[in-house]
């Protein structure tokens, strides 16, 4: 679990955040807080400031966010989980999708562009530690999807899919 620091624009104060995957912190739209949390009641509707890339993006309440795990504040990438694309279709934040269909950094993702995600991973976080903004890393056990064949780590993207009854005669 890496733990690092979103700055607030305009200001000297942060707001640090967990996640298991800090290679999609280049497709990061907003940083998510309990409404209910008093720590961080005093950031919604201001910016945080995405480490290494420098763009704004703006704190929100919603909640999906437990004030137990991690931080209590949760970064929101539409394109790489589930459970951000759906707190990004409730508060309408854009999907920036920075990995392309075989797991590596795509033009979205700036200066990690071309790497594969893993290398991509180890890359980052070494500029967030060089730029002050890594906090700590512990250890955490978690799933992850791997294709049953070649055993490779999924990516989760945003997609249209479109499903056939097989079962039904089409003319």
């Amino acid at each position: 679990l890496y733990y690092f620091k979103y700055m607030i624009a305009g200001s000297d104060e942060f707001i640090s955040v967990a996640t298991i995957r800090p290679e999609t912190i280049l497709g990061d739209t907003a940083v998510a807080v309990h409404p209910e949390d008093e720590r961080f009641k005093k950031f919604i509707g201001k910016k945080a400031v995405v480490p290494i890339l420098g763009r704004e993006i703006p704190i929100i309440a919603d909640d999906y966010v437990s004030m137990e795990f991690g931080t209590g504040a949760l970064k929101i990438t539409p394109g790489h989980d589930p459970n951000d694309w759906e707190i990004g279709q409730r508060n309408d934040l854009p999907v920036i999708v920075a990995m392309d269909l075989k797991g590596n950094m795509n033009d979205e993702a700036g200066p990690y562009a071309g790497m594969p995600a893993d290398e991509a991973r180890e890359a980052i976080l070494r500029d967030l530690e060089d730029g002050g903004f890594l906090d700590r890393i512990e250890d955490y056990t978690h799933s992850v999807g791997v294709c049953s064949r070649c055993k490779t780590v999924l990516q989760p993207l945003p997609s249209e899919q479109w499903w056939l009854d097989v079962n039904k005669e089409y003319e």
